[in-house]
């Protein structure tokens, strides 16, 4: 029987998702939700039927996982705990400061509920929080090192997006190359924020926008760039679609260590990440946890989860037998 799957939201995310659901065999899309008119959203699923957001709670009993497609800065910290109710979910929240307290809003839900919710599922938060988690834990003397970019973040984007006056963005993460190298050189410098990125923005504005003030409004918003040094372009919808239609990624996580008696030997664990679109790739990792999601609802389990808390095996598609004989 294939994991019948519930998308909540039709952007890059959702589109990706939709994708990466075709590569697993184990999955089926059932219904895709949306707050736009749905005979306006074309998809690419035969199959699956495209729905009001009003008609969610219809599909309770007819899909296994939905996951949601939403921003992190709105769409989100309602979305989740509240479709946590009926469904067993899946979120890409990548709002790190404020993690603990949606973790909180969505289990209370989800444990009520009896249903899996899985939240911060991604590369970052995500696939790099374990390997963070595994550095510090084999290498429990030295220091993290995480490095965004260069690429298109979608949640900074969107965050640009909401605020008034700006018709379109794209921004950029960039790393500080001397600061990266300074950490694979083994020096284990001392970085605050503003010393390891910079933020790049290109921003198409409505007409009549007060440019001074969306300007300012970007390079104060906390959490996202006050603690950044960030530059902000205006320019025009054409030169967005031409310059900066792509949604490339990536990044590095590394954990600088020393063992022995007399902590004689350094050692630097590296995990690096190049995408050439950000959201398919964070599609393809919300895939493999709502499969672990499904898994876990199955045996009984429900609350909020992180990738902290699911085993790697329950990712895979494959039987432990085949993970013992072929990846171990």
């Amino acid at each position: 029987m294939s994991i019948r799957i519930g998308i909540l939201g039709y952007g890059n995310l959702g589109r990706g998702v939709e994708c990466a659901i075709r590569q697993n065999d184990d999955m089926e899309l059932v219904a895709v939700f949306t707050r736009r008119d749905p005979s306006q959203v074309s998809i690419l699923t035969d199959s699956a039927t495209v729905c009001k957001v009003d008609e969610i709670t219809d599909w309770k009993d007819k899909i296994d996982v939905m996951i949601l497609c939403g921003g992190s800065a709105t769409d989100l910290p309602e979305q989740t705990p509240k479709y946590a109710q009926y469904f067993n979910v899946i979120d890409s929240f990548d709002t790190h400061a404020r993690i603990p307290e949606h973790f909180a809003d969505v289990d209370k839900t989800a444990a009520d509920s009896k249903h899996v919710a899985v939240i911060s599922v991604g590369w970052d938060p995500g696939m790099f929080s374990l390997n963070r988690l595994y550095g510090n834990a084999i290498l429990t003397e030295g220091k993290d090192y995480t490095f965004w970019g260069k690429g298109v973040s979608q949640g900074h984007s969107d965050a640009i997006r909401r605020i008034d006056g700006v018709k379109d963005a794209k921004q950029y993460t960039i790393p500080v190359e001397s600061a990266l190298e300074a950490v694979r050189a083994g020096e284990n410098p001392e970085l605050t924020t503003r010393q390891k990125h910079t933020r790049e923005c290109f921003v198409v504005l409505e007409d009549g926008a007060d440019a001074a003030k969306v300007e300012q409004e970007i390079k104060t918003m906390p959490n996202y760039f006050a603690d950044y040094d960030t530059t902000v372009h205006f320019i025009s919808e054409e030169e967005l679609k031409k310059n900066h239609s792509g949604i490339p990624h990536g990044g590095f996580v590394l954990r600088s260590g020393v063992t022995g008696w007399n902590k004689e030997n350094k050692h630097l664990i590296e995990y690096s990440l190049k995408l050439d679109s950000n959201p398919e790739f964070t599609s393809s990792v919300l895939i493999a946890y709502a499969r672990a999601a499904y898994r876990m609802a199955e045996q009984g389990q429900f609350g909020c989860k992180t990738v902290f808390d699911i085993p790697p095996a329950y990712l895979s598609s494959m039987s432990g037998e085949e993970l013992r004989a072929k990846m171990l």
